[in-house]
């Protein structure tokens, strides 16, 4: 197996039945493993983490397309990246960490609101832009459920 497939495969997680899902609580369980750390002391460790996870997934993408066929199931790292963006700031929460876990499998699964439109994109780019879009939406509710909570309960 060569680097980009186990870069895009997310060392193998993507040949596991429900890859996707698989991918997005390992995303939330590193991230919770991180947060004792001082690694998201810093507000740009988290965003500059998830563009490079990103680019990563569109270069692996492209070069994988070719073996795996169009958006193949293998290919997970889609899934990290957009469970890294539902995740972005907000506090890291084991709370938020669940609700943006379901939230970003909703919108991935679903794919309402021109999500699958994204998928229409060419190779590696398509690949991810589903998921970063659906990470979006899955961000943009969870910042409405934290507002909500913090201004009436």
């Amino acid at each position: 197996m060569n680097l980009n497939k186990i870069i895009a495969s997310i060392f193998g997680v993507g040949y596991i039945k429900g890859g996707g899902t698989v991918a997005a609580v390992i995303t939330c369980l590193v991230i919770y493993l991180l947060r004792p750390t001082d690694v998201f002391e810093h507000i740009w460790v988290l965003p500059l983490a998830t563009v490079l996870v990103t680019l990563t997934g569109i270069h692996t993408g492209n070069q994988v397309e070719a073996d795996w066929g169009k958006d193949s199931s293998r290919v997970v790292i889609d899934e990290v990246a957009g469970q890294m963006i539902a995740l972005l700031f907000v506090p890291l929460t084991n709370f938020n960490l669940i609700v943006a876990l379901i939230l970003f499998r909703f919108f991935d699964i679903v794919k309402p609101l021109g999500i699958r439109k994204m998928e229409k994109l060419p190779a590696g780019t398509g690949v991810m832009m589903d998921d970063v879009l659906a990470g979006v939406y899955a961000n943009i509710v969870l910042q409405i459920i934290l507002f909500i909570i913090s201004r009436y309960v």
